[in-house]
């Protein structure tokens, strides 16, 4: 992949999904973009580049930021935020609150809202409140295999054997195992597309607390701005947003108060 049609590539999958692709990044744009070139059977970047543009369907630009798409995660990853959260749904529950909303924004391959949804889960025995959870992502790809709820073993490392056998079904045996997330979990959980470039959200709040970790990496500060604004307005006073460790918010966050490292109240 030349420089050229790099950039072009830059420009359509920054105004698309706001995703920002430095210098550094052509070589790992130019091989995931074979993958799908491949399928395609298209030999060339400039074709392929063509073929995104004339596709007035607009799926092509879909399959290009699924190929492009980083996801990386695993269950209770960061997992001081899962303890916190533990925490914080005690003393709801405790004030009398019955009704929950919580959002995993860029959710992947859905280990994050399923964690969010277990953490609660063991946190609310006795007790019946409503909970929901949307967990969204901008891969249909990624989406399919989170809605599907199955688990290699060696994704299972951080989780308990007692979380195992309550809240999973095994399939198979050994290292071919797979592990099965049960109903109970997948009920409560709500798993959509959606472009978090692309603002106002549809959704109408308000929420208890926005799960949108080692994602706005990706994004410039432009559109990090955008993105926290609309979090701001989604969430109900006192609501937490959970953001990656690594990541660094300063001067971005005017409407949060900080409450710990990465962790962000609403005032």
């Amino acid at each position: 992949m030349n420089s050229k049609v790099f950039n072009r590539f830059r420009e359509i999958i920054y105004d698309t999904a706001g995703i920002h692709l430095n210098e550094k990044k052509q070589a790992l744009v130019g091989a995931r973009v074979a993958k799908r070139m491949r399928a395609l059977n298209i030999d060339d970047h400039k074709k392929y580049l063509s073929y995104v543009l004339e596709d007035k369907s607009g799926e092509e630009i879909v399959q290009l930021l699924d190929a492009v798409s980083t996801n990386v995660t695993h269950f209770f990853r960061e997992n001081d935020h899962f303890k916190f959260l533990e925490e914080q749904m005690q003393k709801w529950l405790e004030s009398g609150q019955r009704k929950y909303r919580f959002w995993s924004a860029g959710c992947s391959s859905g280990e994050e809202p399923y964690s969010i949804a277990m953490t609660l889960l063991q946190t609310t025995n006795g007790h019946k409140p409503d909970i929901r959870i949307l967990a969204t992502d901008i891969s249909t790809r990624i989406l399919s295999a989170s809605m599907a709820g199955k688990y290699p073993a060696k994704k299972m490392e951080n989780v308990t054997p007692f979380l195992r056998e309550r809240f999973f079904t095994k399939e198979g045996r050994s290292e071919s195992a797979v592990y099965k997330v049960n109903n109970a979990v997948k009920q409560m959980i709500l798993f959509k597309r959606l472009n978090l470039s692309v603002v106002p959200f549809p959704m109408k709040g308000p929420m208890d607390c926005i799960f949108c970790r080692n994602v706005m990496i990706y994004f410039d500060n432009d559109v990090r701005k955008r993105l926290l604004n609309e979090f701001y307005r989604l969430l109900k006073p006192d609501g937490y947003l959970m953001v990656g460790h690594a990541e660094s918010l300063t001067g971005m966050l005017s409407g949060f108060k900080c409450v710990k490292p990465s962790v962000y109240i609403k005032k």
